[in-house]
């Protein structure tokens, strides 16, 4: 809090203007991630973490948005000193934290398609073993529906009555085989979403192949009709192409992951935290 305008910063520091960002939003929702709230006593060479003032008040920083927050010493102290950088996790930061986020928005959309498709290869699936018993009630609602409508001509072939005409027509190994292939989606869907919440590598390339493939038939079949949903969609796939391919470096674009894995370490290793405050 010290970094905030109208707080006095801790001794030593000098305060500097902040902008809202995701490690903002990050402590917010999370906390701050400080060092040191235990330990009996502060050692000079911890002043890039935690530091004590002569009446023996502390100030700690929080290594994710580097703000400084007063607190007391420990009433019963954990540890004699703080602790060691070998032993400290670094909190995410920078441009990996805003990736992370990136990457967690991209994994929710994939879990929704999951769901949706998990759905529908269910549908499917009793479509094919129930057909049998539906198929009599369908023929007797449709032929009601078109004798209302002034005659057999109505309503057969068009929409969503003609759809389930051709899905009772169908042959049962074809609807077998289209479950199979939408639950085999659904399963593409549900493993990029788990790889891409935890950020990892696998999860990137695997995303970015079978969202690329899906762009061909998404274009084809703007040629054949427009609709918002199909525009909306295929915008969010190209996007996320996109991203994956320039910001995450895949197939070593932009220096691939040596350059990532070098940025990663400049934005949230220590010397991202010694750039800041580079006296302490």
């Amino acid at each position: 809090m010290a970094d905030t305008p109208g707080l006095v910063p801790a001794p030593g520091v000098r305060p500097r203007r902040r902008r809202i960002g995701y490690e903002l939003l990050e402590c917010a929702l999370h906390g701050h991630h400080l060092v040191g709230t235990d330990a009996a006593r502060v050692r000079p060479d911890d002043a890039l973490v935690v530091r004590e003032t002569p009446d023996g008040h502390r100030w700690h920083r929080c290594l994710r948005c580097d703000a400084w927050l007063p607190l007391p010493p420990p009433d019963r102290p954990g540890r004699d000193v703080p602790e060691h950088r070998a032993e400290i996790e670094l909190p995410l930061r920078g441009r990996p934290l805003r990736d992370r986020y990136v990457l967690r928005l991209i994994a929710i959309d994939r879990l929704v398609h999951f769901v949706v498709l998990g759905v529908l290869a269910v549908a499917v699936f009793l479509f094919a073993h129930e057909r049998g018993r539906l198929r009599g009630p369908f023929y007797r609602i449709v032929d009601d529906l078109q004798n209302g409508v002034g005659g057999p001509s109505g309503l057969r072939g068009h929409g969503l009555l003609g759809d389930l005409q051709k899905a009772f027509d169908a042959h049962d190994r074809t609807l077998w085989v289209i479950g199979v292939v939408i639950a085999a989606y659904a399963v593409l869907e549900g493993v990029e979403a788990i790889g891409l919440w935890r950020a990892a590598r696998w999860a990137e390339y695997l995303t970015f192949v079978a969202t690329s493939v899906l762009l061909i038939p998404e274009i084809y079949e703007l040629t054949e009709r427009i609709s918002p949903l199909k525009v909306c969609t295929l915008v969010i796939n190209l996007a996320v192409v996109v991203y994956l391919l320039v910001a995450k470096r895949l197939f070593g674009l932009r220096g691939g992951g040596r350059a990532e894995a070098a940025e990663r370490e400049r934005d949230g290793g220590w010397q991202a935290l010694e750039r800041v405050y580079p006296g302490a």
